[in-house]
Parts: structure tokens; C-alpha cells; sequence
């Protein structure tokens, strides 16, 4: 590309956020249009999760708020969608709590093996003083923290054996996130870590690459991965929530008012993910149980213990926070 053709390519870009920002502006009685960005498909908990928010924004501002969601990563990956909302270009995103901790450290903790007892513990830790004070901090890197969105507990499945205790993981090459915490976690519990895109493992499943991964149970599902790796053993290592954020440029641009709107219909929207997820978890489950798949739910004492050299590595970082999460009862 020419010089003078990069020029105007960004001349263009930046009335494109100018627009956006116009759009913004509070004016009493102004119409105004909010971007929404998802990276899962439409149809998907998250994704249905932020429709139902479009339609309460559009009914509690009387159809003045028009909130459009792009779901599928139209507007770019998680990473990509991180850094525009921070910048104002994207006014609501959803995204997993776990890439927030490149921006808010804190926000690590819930990547953490077993810092919740079980589903129950980690609602009542977000819906509590400490999923608040997380979400307000989001302040402080240039997010607003609406509400939390859930996304299950992930678990081991591979090609090979079920995993009744950490033992079973010895010798099993396991795919992981490219997270530190996820790669010391499986090689702490005896297994080999292989970091890895998302996008390669259904076939290094079958090419015997790797033996196995840890999901969720739609994401086991809905890749097919279930098709190679028939043993999931339900060990629920990790609870990561999901989270919806709106830009603080955004947010600053927003009367009083329609920020109630927005709060209001982000915590009603909250419910109903909950119950689309429970639903669309289960219906995964009768899927891979039908395919023929070998489910074990194996005993998490072994497995808590397994992992308290972690929580000695992060005390530092950590120690005080998890301790506050444990502590809810």
C-alpha cells in the first residue's frame, strides 16, 4: 500500500471512531447506538446472554438506546476486542475473566485449580462483595464491570484412560491454554503440558499429537473432540466466569441514567445466561453419554491436594484473596 493510500486508510479509521464517539455524546433524548462483542457464535449461552441485554437496554430507554451485538468475533478476538474497548472503539464486550489478568491481576485468581468448592461457592462469591470489588477495579484499566457470565467448570478428557486421580494424568501429553497457571497446573498434577491453539486439537487428537485436553463440557462437545477422546473425567479443576465490561469512555459519555439502564439490564441478563448455560451443559452431556463416551466424575480431595504447590507458588500474588474466596460460605 502507498504511502499516501496508508494516510487515508487511517483518516478513514479515525472518523469511524469519531462517529462512534458522536454516537455516544449524552444529549437529553439523543438516540444513541452501543457495540456489543462476543467471540462465540450466535446461539451460544454468552451471545444469547447479550441479546437479551440489547432488548432490556432498548425497552428500559423507551427504544432511545439501540445496543447491537456482534457475535462469532466479528469485531475480533478476545485479545483484539480487549484492547478496543479499552479504547473506546467497542462500547460492551464479553470475554473470559482469564485474559483480564494481563490487565488486572487480580482478575488471575479464578484461573486458579479448585479456589471454588463447586458452583454454588463461585455464584456466591460474584454475586458477593468480592465478585464486586473485582469488577470495580476493571475501573482502573478502562473497563466498567456489569455483570458475570457463566461458563462451567472445566475438566481432563483423552484417548486413552479414564482419570480416577492425578496419577492417571502421568505420561499423558494434555493440551493446554497458553497460560502459565493452566501449563503448571497439568504438569503439577503428573501430565505433560502442550500449549496449543484451540483451533489444532481435534486433529492432534486423532494424530495422537497429543492424548488429550480440558474443557467444558459444550466446548467437548460442540468441537466434536468427545469423536477422539472418549474418556472425560469430570475433576472440575478450574470455575473461570465470563464477564460483561463496557468502556470506560463509553461510560463516561452516559448519563447517569441510562448507566442505571445499562447496569440493570446486564444484571437481568446475568439470570438468564445462567439458565441457557445449565440447559445447554446438559444437553451436552446426553450427546457425548449417547456417542458413547466413558464419564467418570472422580473424587477432588486427591486433587486439591495435588495442587497446593501452586498455591504456595502465587501466595504472593494471591494468598490473601483466596483465602477471602474460601472463606464464603
Amino acid at each position: 500500500m502507498s504511502r499516501a493510500g496508508a494516510v487515508l486508510q487511517a483518516g478513514v479509521f479515525i472518523a469511524m471512531l469519531a462517529a462512534t464517539a458522536l454516537l455516544c455524546l449524552p444529549s437529553s433524548g439523543e438516540k444513541k447506538i452501543l457495540r456489543a462483542a462476543d467471540d462465540h457464535p450466535a446461539g451460544y449461552p454468552t451471545t444469547e446472554g447479550l441479546f437479551y441485554m440489547a432488548r432490556r437496554v432498548s425497552e428500559l430507554s423507551g427504544g432511545r438506546i439501540t445496543m447491537q451485538v456482534y457475535p462469532g468475533a466479528q469485531l475480533g478476538s478476545e485479545k483484539e476486542t480487549l484492547e478496543n474497548t479499552r479504547m473506546g472503539v467497542i462500547d460492551v464486550n464479553r470475554v473470559s475473566c482469564a485474559p483480564l489478568s494481563e490487565f488486572l491481576e487480580e482478575m488471575g485468581v479464578f484461573s486458579m485449580p479448585y479456589v471454588f468448592r463447586d458452583g454454588e461457592h463461585q455464584w456466591k462469591t460474584l454475586d458477593g462483595e468480592i465478585g464486586r470489588r473485582l469488577a470495580e477495579k476493571l475501573s482502573e484499566v478502562g473497563m466498567v464491570g456489569l455483570a458475570y457470565y457463566d461458563s462451567g467448570a472445566r475438566s481432563f478428557y483423552n484417548t486413552r484412560r479414564p482419570v480416577a486421580a492425578p496419577a492417571d494424568l502421568k505420561g499423558l501429553k494434555i493440551r493446554t491454554q497458553k497460560s502459565k497457571v493452566m501449563i503448571e497446573l497439568v504438569e503439577t498434577l503428573g501430565g505433560s503440558a502442550t500449549p496449543m491453539a484451540f483451533e489444532e486439537v481435534y486433529s492432534a487428537l486423532q494424530t495422537g499429537v497429543i492424548d488429550g485436553a480440558e474443557n467444558n463440557p459444550p466446548s467437548y462437545e460442540s468441537t466434536r473432540h468427545y469423536e477422539a477422546a472418549k474418556f472425560y473425567s469430570l475433576d472440575e479443576h478450574t470455575r473461570i466466569p465470563e464477564i460483561v465490561a463496557a468502556s470506560a469512555i463509553t461510560w463516561e459519555r452516559l448519563s447517569p441514567a441510562d448507566r442505571e439502564i445499562l447496569r440493570r439490564a446486564a444484571k437481568e441478563s446475568e439470570a438468564v445466561q445462567k439458565r441457557l448455560w445449565k440447559k445447554y451443559e446438559a444437553d451436552a452431556m446426553k450427546k457425548v453419554a449417547a456417542a458413547g463416551c466413558r464419564i467418570n466424575a472422580p473424587p477432588k480431595d486427591a486433587f486439591r491436594k495435588a495442587v497446593e504447590p501452586l498455591y504456595k507458588k502465587y501466595e504472593a500474588k494471591y494468598g490473601e484473596l483466596i483465602r477471602e474466596i474460601q472463606a464464603v460460605r
